[in-house]
Formats: C-alpha cells, sequence, structure tokens
C-alpha cells in the first residue's frame, strides 16, 4: 500500500510529539523546523503584528513541549492540534490586551476571525468518518481549498497564489464547500 505524502508527514510529526513527551530536545528542534513557518502564518494572520505573533509562537511551543503526551493522533492530525495551540495562544493574547492598545482594524480582524471559529469543529474532527466522508463529497477544488484554509491556515490570497486560481474562485470554492459541509454534517 502507498502512502500518501500527508500521512508521512502525520506519522513524522506524531514521531516527533511522541518524543517530545519523551523529554527529547532534538525532536522539538526538528518539530520547530518542519512546522514553524505554517503555525507563525496562523499567529501573525491573528495578531497582526510580528512581535505578538513571535511571543504567540515561542508560548505555544512550550505549550507543545509541555503537552506532548496528550496528543492523541486519533483524535486530530498533529499540524490540527498544533494549530489549535497557537491559534488559541494568539487569541487569548488579543483578550489580554488593554482594550484602548487594539485598533479598530484589530479590532475587526478579531471578530472575523471569532466568527470563523464556528468551524473549528471541523478542523478538531478532521479524522473522523463522518467529516471524511463529508469531505469526500465535495469538488476537488472545494476540499483543496477548505483543507488549506482551515487545517493549514492559509488566507484566500495564499491559496489563490498556490493553486494558482482567481482569488473569486478559490472564495466561491470555501463558500459553496462550506455549505456543503454544514449541509452533510446537519444530516448526520
Amino acid at each position: 500500500m502507498t502512502m500518501s505524502p500527508d500521512t508521512g508527514q502525520d506519522q513524522q510529526l506524531s514521531l516527533y510529539l511522541q518524543q517530545c513527551a519523551d523529554s527529547r530536545h532534538m525532536a522539538l528542534k526538528l518539530l520547530y523546523q518542519k512546522t514553524s513557518p505554517n503555525l507563525f502564518a496562523v499567529a501573525l494572520r491573528i495578531l497582526k503584528n510580528r512581535e505578538l505573533a513571535e511571543d504567540c509562537l515561542q508560548s505555544a511551543y512550550i505549550k507543545i513541549w509541555k503537552y506532548a503526551g496528550r496528543y492523541d493522533a486519533g483524535k486530530a492530525r498533529p499540524m490540527t492540534w498544533m494549530n489549535t495551540i497557537v491559534r488559541n495562544q494568539a487569541l487569548d493574547m488579543l483578550r489580554r490586551q488593554k482594550p484602548q492598545e487594539i485598533s479598530d482594524d484589530e479590532a475587526l480582524a478579531q471578530v472575523a476571525d471569532d466568527a470563523r471559529g464556528q468551524f473549528d469543529h471541523v478542523a478538531l474532527a478532521r479524522d473522523s468518518e463522518d467529516v471524511h466522508r463529508c469531505l469526500a463529497e465535495l469538488s476537488d477544488q472545494q476540499r483543496a481549498c477548505i483543507e488549506l484554509a482551515y487545517f493549514d491556515g492559509l488566507s484566500h490570497q495564499e491559496m489563490s497564489d498556490q493553486l494558482d486560481y482567481p482569488l473569486g474562485s478559490v472564495k466561491t470554492w470555501i463558500r459553496r464547500g462550506l455549505m456543503r459541509l454544514r449541509t452533510c454534517l446537519t444530516g448526520i
């Protein structure tokens, strides 16, 4: 049986997490090298400030190190689990900021990100049979865009650039895909 690249990467990241749980510092270094660009992008998108995103990432990796033994591959993929830690850390940092320190743009970004949270349960439950079945019912473009947005943390523009499709098409595929996912998951 041929292993897909995602499965191989998931196995490697799971192994690093297991080694972190066993207090192997080299595993944390390797985990950081493999995952920090994606996780930093998640923090930066939420915080809209490079220094805060760097602080967030540092705190998140401390939590990843500390709680690596709690990671359960049966509940979530490694990147999904780590994305959740980074996202929660970034949102906690936003909440701790004094209200006068948050600009109108940052407040709008926070509200928009919180609205996006309604779909977080899909990211956390990605490995469930129901979600896999529903994702399989989507078109290839819809599935790819939703996975890149919610599991890899890419923005619409980043997806457009990576997939080489117009931005409007990417947004349409996400919107229609989410509607189909919602219909499929509520019918279960």
